[in-house]
């Protein structure tokens, strides 16, 4: 089982995880939706296309843009459609 903790609690929690250039993509259905918060930043990906950006609240301390997806991702990363990854701070362990 592969879990995602920031702060001591587990975030998000999957055996069906993506990986992708290093980072696991956790299903949608994995995540913990009750420390998430929908965010106004948006990257692109020149292969993957534009990822938007769910900031972190755990304990009242919050991680800004600290997961990120791809709602609609370009054909070549179709396998993450919606799958959720981490960074700043987030441990994944397997």
């Amino acid at each position: 089982m592969t879990k995602a903790i920031w702060k001591g609690v587990i975030v998000a929690e999957s055996d069906n995880c993506e990986i992708v250039e290093g980072n696991s993509y956790f299903p949608p259905d994995s995540i913990k939706s009750e420390y998430f918060i929908s965010s106004d930043t948006h990257t692109t990906c020149g292969w993957k296309g534009v990822a938007s950006y769910y900031t972190l609240k755990v304990n009242g301390e919050e991680n800004k843009d600290a997961a990120w997806y791809y709602p609609n991702p370009k054909e070549k990363a179709l396998n993450i459609k919606g799958y959720v990854a981490f960074w700043r701070g987030v441990k994944i362990e397997n």
